[in-house]
């Protein structure tokens, strides 16, 4: 474009009868050019975008030739118009700001009105700058106030509503969408029906009224297949599918989309951009011209020496040569953009099929981590369930070395399971931190005394050394602080012998109401390596293993790491070879007496532990069966084993039962199918899903099914009490 501007100009410069050739062309009287802007608009409205800036050009060097600011203002106006549907914004904004020039100029309000109106439109809706769109909506709404122009404030407010509701500031938008409501039927016009009903089938379907945005939008489609508004009928048709794909009805939501395409493309068809377009250069090459002719005037140039023959003939030849060398630059740039969309479309086949088969993997990964998971619980909650049965009825064996090894052992075969499933859940952003009362002291020493029997093994003892400026009670994640800090000092005492493993815990800063807490976990053991410090964070990465340590996963300290970015905290490490290691993190945990009263307050407390309950359970698993069974037993309350959902519904046929627990993988039918057909008969006894699988996986599907909670197995007694109270209480007050 700059090339042809120049060769323009050249020739523009060498023209001697250019002067006289413009003064030859007879004048317009305003009310003809004030008819060549109508036509404009006309041919615009009705997407002819060649015969409207053609037409717009012809008004505007007549308006010029007459002086006439208005008339030039509007011929702006008009030609910025073609260019905002044409998607040329940039061309647009220039003429628009033309016209708002030559607006100002006069002092005219209506044509400020307009204008501005028009740059909101371009602002808000084509390049996504709402802030400044409505900025200039507002500016409109202000000369309409001051005109008392009752029909264009109605329509500005609907932009100023439209421009909210699409940036999803529907709060923001929506009272001037009950002021359009309110005065449309008195000033509005059958060119803002269309929008006004999509309007407010985009409010009613924010606020879940889905009836009446269902209304709205099939009476916007209605009106706009009756009016002319073709541009609305296409928004109508797009918005509306955005509101059908949200409520699930995809087919219909597809068929709006397919009609929102096709009605655009009929506006918007290759042929008239293409008309468009020459018409538009022709534009661009007349304000050239004028701007050519402000130069010449200002400078007064010698136009007679110009004159020469000679000279002309040579500079319309090196014009030719460079018209002919920009043709040919513009075809051989065209091959070349062909070329690179062609390798662009190739490439991105390819980051498709690239892109599915990653997804496929992610799943099957979560899949086969889910099962997994499962099957080895199931044989855990046996394993951990007759250890305590054997510890509990030959009280001679509660210091058998063998009992505690086979006790130890299903907790870190349990603890290696839970690694695997954290580590997978933080890999797929599952984990939300939650905000919970507690105190550190007794957090750290909880971990002290769960971890007595590794500090024992290898001759270590743990000390704890708590900052006394730490507040009593801080609101936080504990469990998730808890993993972190059993992590480190269970990996402290593994990689020390005859030592010492000292925990720290000091208040280093006070912002607001959070409170940052600096953890130091400092032994003298092995230490690590300087070449290996930068891998122990990997996964499955272990440095230092001898044939006989117990060494764990290597899934230990990359969790840590992974929770800690939860925390917006980071780890860092120092250590020396034969000399130890210390490692250190800051969290900020919040401090709030009010808000720690009434989490305290909100905690439930079990106060019937002692009454006794008839139990259902409902496993296939004999072992299972023998576990929960001595569990429930032990608890002073009574129980009844089937072995399938179909017994279960038989002999709730014939009984009642407190509570049911349910197992959900069992043969002939599964829980959640025993569920459904429980609550078919009408049968509101509380139903706890006991299971293997990870509770955040069945969560949906067994409340779905009629189920009341779930406890993952295996499981401390204490936590099932609990759980059996809270829902036989629920149950009953209901």
């Amino acid at each position: 474009m700059p090339h042809i501007r120049i060769i323009v100009l050249l020739l523009l410069l060498l023209s001697p009868i250019r002067n006289n050739s413009f003064a030859q062309i007879k004048t317009l009287s305003k009310e003809e050019i004030t008819k060549l802007t109508k036509k404009a608009n006309e041919y615009r409205k009705a997407t002819n975008f060649e015969k409207s800036l053609t037409t717009s050009r012809v008004a505007l060097h007549y308006a010029n030739a007459i002086k006439d600011d208005y008339l030039i203002a509007t011929s702006y106006n008009s030609i910025a118009l073609n260019y905002s549907e044409l998607s040329e914004y940039d061309k647009a904004i220039f003429y628009f700001n033309k016209g708002l020039t030559y607006a100002n100029k006069i002092n005219n309000n209506k044509l400020r009105d307009w204008i501005n109106n028009n740059l909101g439109n371009i602002y808000c809706f084509n390049l996504k700058q709402n802030s400044k769109g409505i900025d200039y909506y507002k500016k409109s709404l202000e000369y309409s106030n001051m005109r008392a122009d009752s029909i264009n404030i109605v329509l500005t407010k609907l932009n100023i509503a439209w421009a909210y509701f699409e940036s999803g500031q529907f709060n923001e938008g929506y009272p001037y969408l009950k002021f359009i409501n309110k005065y449309h039927p008195k000033f509005g016009d059958k060119s803002t029906i269309v929008a006004l009903n999509m309007l407010n089938g985009m409010y009613y379907g924010y606020i879940g009224e889905n009836k009446k945005a269902e209304i709205s939008f099939q009476d916007a489609i209605k009106l706009g297949k009756e009016g002319t508004e073709k541009a609305d009928l296409s928004y109508s048709h797009q918005e509306y599918s955005k509101f059908l794909q949200k409520n699930g009805d995809y087919k219909n939501a597809y068929e709006n989309l397919e009609l929102y395409n096709k009605i655009t493309e009929e506006l918007y068809n290759q042929e008239k951009l293409k008309k468009a377009n020459v018409a538009g250069i022709n534009l661009e090459l007349d304000e050239y011209k004028r701007e050519v002719e402000k130069i010449e005037l200002e400078k007064k140039l010698q136009s007679q020496s110009l004159e020469n023959s000679r000279i002309i003939l040579t500079l319309f030849i090196l014009a030719l040569i460079i018209l002919l060398l920009l043709l040919y630059s513009l075809y051989i740039n065209y091959n070349f953009k062909k070329k690179v969309n062609s390798d662009l479309i190739i490439a991105n086949e390819k980051l498709y099929i690239a892109k599915e088969s990653a997804e496929e993997a992610s799943l099957l990964k979560t899949q086969f981590v889910s099962t997994i998971s499962h099957e080895l619980r199931t044989p855990l909650y046996g394993v951990v369930g007759i250890t305590n049965m054997l510890l509990d009825e030959h009280k001679e064996l509660a210091g058998s070395p063998h009992l505690e090894s086979l006790k130890f052992s299903a907790r870190y075969l349990l603890s290696l399971v839970n690694d695997i499933l954290q580590i997978n859940k933080i890999e797929e952003n599952r984990i939300v931190l939650e905000n919970l009362t507690f105190n550190v002291s007794d957090e750290i020493n909880s971990i002290k005394n769960s971890l007595a029997f590794i500090a024992q093994n290898h001759n270590n003892k743990i000390t704890i050394e708590i900052d006394p400026n730490i507040p009593e009670f801080l609101i936080g994640d504990k469990l998730r602080l808890s993993q972190i800090l059993m992590n480190l000092i269970s990996n402290a005492l593994k990689f020390t012998k005859n030592g010492e493993v000292i925990v720290t815990a000091n208040l280093v800063k006070i912002e607001n109401k959070f409170h940052f807490i600096e953890f130091k976990i400092k032994d003298n053991g092995v230490g690590i390596a300087t070449g290996d410090q930068d891998k122990i964070f990997e996964k499955f990465v272990q440095v230092g293993k001898k044939e006989n340590d117990y060494q764990g996963t290597g899934l230990g300290l990359a969790i840590v790491k992974r929770l800690l970015e939860l925390f917006n905290s980071k780890i860092y490490l120092e250590s020396k070879i034969g000399e130890g290691t210390t490692f250190k993190f800051t969290i900020a945990f919040e401090f709030d007496s009010n808000k720690t009263f009434e989490i305290i307050n909100n905690i439930k407390v079990d106060l019937s532990s002692s009454q006794i309950f008839k139990i259902l359970v409902v496993e296939d698993n004999k072992i299972n069966q023998t576990v929960t069974k001595k569990i429930i037993e032990k608890n002073n309350c009574s129980c009844v084993i089937v072995d399938d959902g179909y017994q279960a519904l038989d002999i709730l046929k014939k009984d009642n039962f407190d509570v049911i627990l349910m197992d959900i993988n069992m043969p002939l039918i599964s829980g959640f199918e025993t569920t459904r057909k429980i609550r078919l008969e009408k049968i509101q006894t509380p139903i706890i899903a006991l299971t293997a699988f990870a509770k955040e996986e069945i969560t949906e599907e067994a409340l779905s099914a009629g189920m009341n909670d779930i406890i993952v197995k295996p499981f401390e007694p204490m936590k099932l009490f609990q759980v059996i109270n809270d829902q036989i209480n629920k149950a009953r007050k209901n």
